[in-house]
This record gives C-alpha cells, structure tokens and sequence, in this order.
C-alpha cells in the first residue's frame, strides 16, 4: 500500500506540502526468519509533517525507525531521505543522511558516566564537528527548554525517569536533526511522569518545523500532534487519515477493533 501525506483530505496543502517530500520508502521488506516485518511497504512523508504510526505490537513500526536510524536494514526496497539514498548507498553517504536524523529511545540511552551537559554535546561536536562552546550554549538553551537548565553538571544516575527522557529528547534535538523519530518514549515511564514528556512533545510539534515520525500506544497524544495516522497490520498500512477521521470514523474494521482495544 503507497501512503502519501502530502494533503489534508479537505484538498488543502498540507504543512509540509511547499517543502517536498523528505522521507520516502518504495518495496521495502523486512524479514526476520519466517517472520515478514514488513511486506513491499510504499510511504512517502513531507517535511515538516507529524505522523504517527499505530497497530498492535509486531505489526512493522518500530522496525522502519530502526531503518531509518540504519540500525536495521531492509531486505528489498529503497529508501530516501531529503532526496538522498539512506539504503542501498555506500557507508559514507549513509553517515551524512543519518546526521539528519534524531531518534528519541524507549529506554534512555544516555552515558551514565557523563554529565547531562556533556550527554547533550558530545555528537554535535565528534559527528557534526560543532566547536565546543557553540555546542555547550545549544545545550543550556535546549536544558532551559526542556525543563532542566539547573541539571548540567548532573549525572543521569541522579535524574529520574522523566528527567533521564527530557535529556534525551534534548540529545535529539542538539543534532538539529531535519526528522525526529519517537518510538515508545513514554512505555519505560511511571505512568505520572508521562504527561510532562508528551506535553513536551506537543509544544515541540507546535512550535517547530521538524518532522516528526512517532511510534506509540498514547493516542490522545497521537491525536494532539498528528497530521497523519497511519494503522498497521501484518506489515503493511491498512489504513490513513488525518486523526480526527481515523479516531472517530476509521473505515477498516481492524482499526476499529484495535482502537476498541487501547482506548
């Protein structure tokens, strides 16, 4: 199935429409053993665009971030991103189309034995070559943006969960990445920490022109920020709409009994 997510079903241009198409996958299959992830999946998204994906677990979301972040890589098909091949490419042409790309972890990923300042500026400065105190002054602001200006010379040891994903999303966001991948950012969070993440999440989505492709079972947070939700099944799109139609009206059947299910 092609999903496109360039107009809104009104017929008006979408956010990102004027800025191009930034991410697209065409045949993309994914197997693991007999087990097919994904199954000849065609998705293009535009910049500046907010997707969420949606389905039950094992149906092939997490597995195109892993693709994305050339963590995994696809069995058959191509995928592009800023109109650059990410895969098939040689290795030094997929190191500068991952520098535009930020992914935000189920668990935390950060390096207990630095600082949160030095967590946040360590890329910038060994991958994109950022001298260090330009590096350090994105830093603070970014701190000072997610909350967490008094916690620079912390170590992540000391922070709570909540805190741990704030530096993270902080992290992702130093690298000024033109995508920003969220998979699952709240699942390791107790369940009064999630709120300040996703409320994060939002003001970032409204006040940024950053791409956005986020995996997650919170759908009033899929419903806040999204341009587009897509449901998955079995590897494949079965369904996309803007949230207000997939929420309230979805036409699959499967979609309707998933969402039966989590909401």
């Amino acid at each position: 199935m092609s999903v496109e997510t360039s107009t809104h079903d009104d017929g008006k241009p979408a956010a990102g429409t004027r800025r191009g198409e930034l991410i697209r996958l065409e045949g993309v299959t994914k197997r693991f053993g007999d087990n097919t992830v994904l199954d000849g999946l065609d998705l293009s998204v535009d910049a500046g665009r907010h997707v969420t994906l949606i389905g039950p677990s094992g149906s092939g979301k997490t597995t195109i971030l892993r693709m994305l972040m050339t963590l995994t890589k696809p069995d058959e098909g191509t995928i592009t991103v800023d109109g650059e091949h990410l895969f098939p490419a040689p290795e030094k042409r997929v190191r500068e189309v991952r520098k535009k790309i930020g992914m935000v972890f189920q668990q935390f990923n950060l390096f207990p034995n630095m600082s949160v300042l030095r967590n946040i500026t360590e890329a910038p400065v060994r991958v994109l070559g950022m001298p260090k105190d330009e590096a350090e002054a994105r830093a603070r602001e970014l701190l000072d943006l997610v909350g967490l200006a008094d916690k620079c010379d912390a170590r992540p040891t000391r922070l709570s969960g909540g805190q741990q994903q704030r530096v993270a999303i902080a992290r992702a966001l130093a690298m000024r990445p033109r995508v920003l991948l969220l998979d699952e950012v709240t699942s390791a969070l107790d369940p009064e920490l999630v709120a300040g993440v996703l409320d994060l999440l939002r003001d970032i989505a409204r006040s940024t022109d950053i791409t956005m492709l986020c995996v997650t079972h919170e759908m009033g947070f899929a419903r806040d920020i999204s341009d587009q939700v897509l449901m998955f099944d079995s590897g494949r799109v079965i369904e996309a709409a803007p949230p207000e139609k997939i929420f309230s009206d979805p036409e699959r059947e499967r979609t309707r009994e998933f969402l039966s299910a989590v909401l």
